[in-house]
């Protein structure tokens, strides 16, 4: 009779009710045993070794696994790219993760929620540690409605770090009861802010422009004016978010030439809803050797982006259009010549608010040293559109200026101020643009305006620095008694700390940044420019005003920061996911936030491809 090793397969001689200690010898020397014991506690274990790689060199180091820091990068994986939970449990994803290292345990989905949950609760704690050292937060907010029916609010923090470097972060995403009146949004904000201990430190929040956040702005401010916490004088408080007010805007112009985008868009949802079609379609686009880079598109009709993109591609194509209907008799949507012109008047307008739009919504760089300029091109646009012969543009522009007058009518001093702080504006581009925006009898107030706001608010971050200055002061002698004497003698130090914005002929700061004049970069650096920079390289000559600069440019002027999150809201909630609790929503997008920002990942937005359909 043979026994068998069950490691190594090896025969051996053995015999019913005999001796074992052959056996257990050669279990002792088994290679294949040993092997199966590493990592446990029986028997030898025999250290891995791995690359470091460490400043170009190659160094070998004891690899250790750690099961630990494996489950802690599974739940920063999933979180970052929104991976469902349930992928933990697929077979071949436990197939790849023990190809990469033989160790790996799966884990169920379960237990990866909970370690979603541990890690949000100790990232949320390191964010508020890091947000107690911020001295000014801005905010913006939007509501959403998942497919749950579920509303939530979304509210994002602003704010300048350390280097100067503009940082957003998602700080709730929770749920709100309805109905979402202007009460229940300020209640639920001034809840999320004394959760994150930063109630004291909101300068703005931006807003769109829904009536029930009127009301909420309102309660706010009351709250922060009772506790003596509104900052800058709630003169920039509110801040309106300049994207729906341009979408308001081209909303009511674009009602005028109604019947002309009906015409198209119907023209392209026939396409589009038959492959047949659509084939025929471009195949005469081929044949006339158009483009084929740009696909139809369907727009969505209250974004009007999306309509924008959807006539410019319609009128690269509008040849193929007429072609097409000699094909086909059942096809009764065919523009008119006169409907062509009216759109690509329309295009051609739109195309001016796309690239401001564009530049309102970036998320990594200032915007509201940029605003000014922005709107000026909007307010051109319009008197030049105003003195068209054309009906339907007089039309189509005295709506639009009716609601650019509503909201843009009287100066926002956000708009001016951040323009001020851009060292190739300064005072320039308001007294250049002010007289050909406002009546002759009125631009002069709203100029002086300005400057008044302006010294307002650089006085009041002069009070702060002088009661830190002051605190200080006191703060070294109350810790060196022996040195009382000789610190009541100092009263000129205290002196020059407490006026040292003031030079010979009485100049603050703010007249010495005005007088130098504009700073002129070469014209390849001119649309890169960085403000925020400027003013970090020169933080020791104002040293006042810059840290004024750097609140102030940090304040968004669109709520696109908000409306990005509910791309991932989308995503998180599914049609396979929306069995999630709010809770569980809440830190997935909030974390996931988060550790883009620290580790520079970026995803797509959702927020351009809602709006448009291509096929």
């Amino acid at each position: 009779m043979k026994a068998r090793c069950n490691h190594c397969k090896h025969n051996l001689a053995y015999k019913k009710g005999g001796a074992t200690t052959h056996l257990k010898r050669h279990l002792k020397l088994c290679t294949p045993r040993k092997a199966t014991l590493v990592g446990k506690d029986k028997g030898p274990k025999q250290s891995l070794l791995s690359f470091d790689v460490t400043e170009g060199d190659e160094m070998l180091s004891i690899f250790k696994y750690d099961k630990g820091k494996v489950r802690e990068e599974l739940v920063k994986m999933f979180v970052v790219h929104e991976y469902p939970f349930r992928m933990v449990e697929h077979e071949f994803f436990t197939k790849f993760c023990r190809s990469l290292n033989p160790k790996y345990e799966p884990i169920k989905r379960q237990t990866l929620k909970l370690d979603c949950m541990k890690m949000y609760i100790s990232e949320k704690e390191s964010l508020k540690l890091a947000l107690a050292g911020i001295n000014k937060i801005s905010l913006t907010s939007d509501l959403w409605t998942s497919n749950q029916s579920i509303g939530y609010m979304c509210l994002t923090g602003h704010f300048m770090d350390s280097e100067w470097k503009l940082q957003k972060r998602i700080l709730n995403f929770c749920p709100l009861e309805p109905p979402h009146t202007g009460l229940a949004i300020a209640d639920s904000i001034s809840e999320c802010l004394i959760d994150w201990g930063i109630e004291d430190k909101i300068s703005t929040i931006t807003l769109d422009n829904a009536s029930s956040n009127d009301l909420a702005v309102r309660v706010l401010k009351e709250n922060f004016e009772a506790k003596e916490k509104l900052h800058f004088g709630g003169k920039i408080f509110h801040v309106r978010c300049c994207a729906h007010i341009l979408n308001l805007m081209v909303q009511d112009g674009l009602t005028e030439i109604r019947d002309v985008i009906e015409n198209i868009r119907e023209s392209v949802k026939y396409l589009k809803l038959s492959p047949s079609r659509l084939y025929k379609f471009n195949e005469i686009v081929k044949s006339l050797k158009l483009s084929t880079s740009k696909r139809l598109i369907l727009d969505v009709p209250t974004r009007w982006n999306s309509t924008y993109a959807m006539l410019e591609c319609a009128l690269e194509n509008k040849s193929v259009f007429s072609r097409y209907k000699e094909r086909d008799y059942n096809y009764k949507w065919l523009p008119s010549d006169e409907d062509w012109k009216r759109a690509a008047e329309v295009s051609k307008f739109l195309e001016v608010i796309n690239d401001v739009t564009k530049v309102f919504s970036g998320r990594k760089y200032p915007t509201s040293n940029l605003f000014l300029r922005q709107i000026w091109k909007v307010r051109k646009m319009l008197n030049d559109m105003s003195t068209d012969n054309r009906d339907f543009v007089k039309r189509m522009t005295l709506k639009m200026k009716e609601k650019f007058d509503k909201y843009w009518g009287e100066c926002n001093l956000v708009m001016a101020i951040g323009a001020v702080l851009d060292p190739r504006y300064k005072m320039k581009l308001i007294l250049y643009s002010f007289p050909k925006n406002y009546p002759a009898d009125d631009f002069q107030r709203h100029i002086d305006d300005v400057r008044e706001s302006l010294e307002f608010l650089y006085k009041e971050y002069l009070s702060v620095d002088s009661q830190i200055n002051s605190s200080m002061s006191s703060a070294t002698y109350d810790s060196n008694p022996s040195q009382a004497k000789k610190q009541k003698t100092d009263d000129f130090d205290e002196w020059v700390i407490t006026n040292s914005d003031i030079i010979p002929g009485n100049k603050s700061e703010i007249d010495m940044y005005l007088d130098e004049g504009v700073y002129k970069p070469g014209n390849e650096e001119y649309e890169d420019f960085d403000a925020l920079n400027w003013w970090k390289a020169n933080s020791l000559k104002f040293r006042h005003l810059s840290k004024m600069a750097r609140d102030i440019l940090s304040i968004p002027i669109t709520t696109v920061a908000s409306e990005f999150a509910f791309s991932a809201g989308g995503r998180v909630l599914d049609q396979y996911r929306s069995s999630l609790k709010p809770e569980t929503v809440q830190a997935l997008i909030c974390m996931g936030d988060w550790l883009r920002q620290d580790f520079g990942v970026e995803l797509a937005s959702n927020v351009e491809n809602e709006c448009m359909q291509e096929g």
